[in-house]
């Protein structure tokens, strides 16, 4: 922070969940509004730019809570989100209306920049989170076309917990002789020591089974599992739910909207359980997350980092389990070896297992499944809409009309008729007799098939030929 405040570039590095977002945000709100040489005009001043929407809502609402009581003249400061997935136009208004620091992803940045409604002549501060993460989903070149648009006189921080070498190459071409900082000792590990990691050999087909077992297991909360791809993630979700865990996903085939809802249930408790793709293992902070299981693992040794970096945070401790597939083990030993995690051939492992619920403590009576099938938030506000509305009423009174007329040879109608009581002056045992009239039977209009009307067309013509000859 003391660099921060004094106005110098500075490179970031430390593991996940050990506070980068309030590290760089505390000295940018401070600089930004002690500033008296260049007073806040509504021109964005400071930008942080971020890999994820997940991640842009979730720094744009510890920015906006760290500056809800700091005032600008007789304004308080203004705070906004710029990602994709949501339109346009309220975004351009809150740009309009006059923002002093925008949060936002590379993409949409760059976008109303080049639009104009964004102006970034006036910034002061850039902030890249997450840099590492910007790269490998090719933000690079994005994030290039955006610095060249800010002035040379600014302050720019850098963070990431891995800093491979392009990012080192960015860090060299874009700042000024940042300060590197690395917030750990030289030696100590990638992951957090608070965060005990078990690794099995599972079988494709029993991977749920053993899931649906380590949820039960004791002191478990909240529970993040990972996948390397979005109809996995979808598939493993709808399983679980259908076992009864109360279970949530978030990948790359929902919308906005279903991401930001089902990220919202799991940090106020409503599932316990949020299957998710890599897309959300980047800088997502949700408290109280016991166990974190890599359903597959991951492509590389930093994104094994970061997904298991969602438990054990800020000194709590975690459970990290991972389950290898046979096709998966050279994989594995890459990343066994890149953090010395000791384990490159891991014990197999089956649902049964006795080892199982012994390392994981689950109890010895645990199930496949827990209750009934959980379903979705959607389907249940969906019922209770129709429970709101009224009951159709279903009798067989009902009057059918044609042309605005009674048709008195449905049945329906009829039946409605005949329970009528009959007219004054008639009685109805007079007319209940064989004379009685028979309701008239409904005659339904029929379309000539195309067959026959040919057949007649030909039938006719040789007589109308004979008529000629005559």
């Amino acid at each position: 922070m003391p660099l921060a405040l004094a106005g110098d570039d500075l490179i970031g590095q430390a593991r996940t969940g050990m506070g980068k977002t309030l590290a760089f945000g505390v000295p940018l709100l401070q600089r930004i509004t002690s500033d008296d040489t260049r007073p806040l005009t509504g021109v964005p001043r400071a930008l942080v730019l971020v890999p994820t929407r997940e991640l842009c809502l979730q720094v744009y609402g510890d920015l906006a809570g760290a500056a809800k009581y700091l005032t600008v003249g007789d304004r308080k400061l203004s705070v906004t989100a710029i990602y994709g997935g949501r339109p346009y136009e309220a975004q351009i208004e809150a740009l309009k209306k006059g923002v002093d620091v925008v949060v936002g992803t590379p993409g949409r940045v760059l976008d109303l920049a080049q639009q104009g409604h964004l102006k970034l002549g006036g910034l002061s501060v850039l902030v890249l989170d997450e840099a590492d993460e910007m790269l490998d989903l090719g933000f690079l070149p994005d994030i290039e076309r955006v610095l060249r648009q800010i002035p040379d006189d600014r302050q720019s921080m850098l963070f990431s917990a891995t800093m491979p070498d392009p990012i080192i190459t960015l860090a060299r071409t874009f700042m000024n002789q940042p300060t590197h900082i690395r917030a750990e000792a030289p030696h100590s590990a990638a992951t957090h020591d608070t965060t005990e990691q078990f690794v099995y050999r599972a079988h494709a087909l029993d991977k749920v089974e053993m899931i649906s077992r380590i949820l039960q297991a004791e002191g478990r909360g909240a529970t993040m599992i990972f996948t390397r791809t979005k109809r996995t993630a979808q598939k493993v979700a709808d399983e679980l739910a259908e076992r009864g865990f109360k279970v949530g996903a978030v990948h790359g085939d929902l919308g906005q909207g279903a991401r930001e809802k089902a990220l919202k249930a799991f940090r106020t408790g409503e599932i316990d359980v949020l299957v998710a793709t890599d897309v959300a293992a980047r800088g997502i902070d949700i408290d109280d997350v016991t166990h974190v299981i890599n359903y597959q693992i991951p492509e590389d040794e930093q994104a094994y980092v970061h997904r298991i970096g969602r438990t054990g945070r800020a000194g709590k401790t975690g459970v990290a389990v991972t389950l290898v597939d046979w096709d998966e083990l050279p994989r594995w030993e890459m990343i066994d070896k890149a953090l010395d995690l000791g384990c490159p051939d891991p014990p197999e492992t089956y649902s049964s297992s006795p080892h199982l619920y012994e390392e994981l403590k689950i109890p010895a009576d645990a199930k496949g499944t827990v209750g009934r099938p959980f379903r979705p938030d959607a389907k249940r506000e969906t019922t209770d809409r129709e429970r709101e509305r009224p009951a159709r009423t279903r009798t067989r009174t009902r009057r059918r009309t044609l042309r605005g007329k009674p048709i008195t040879g449905h049945p329906e109608t009829a039946a409605e008729q005949t329970e009528q009581p009959a007219p004054a002056g008639e009685a109805g045992p007079e007319n209940s007799g064989e004379d009685a009239p028979a309701p008239a039977k409904r005659r339904r209009r029929r379309r000539p098939r195309k067959s026959a009307q040919a057949g007649t067309q030909a039938a006719t013509t040789p007589a109308s030929a004979q008529a000629g000859t005559s």
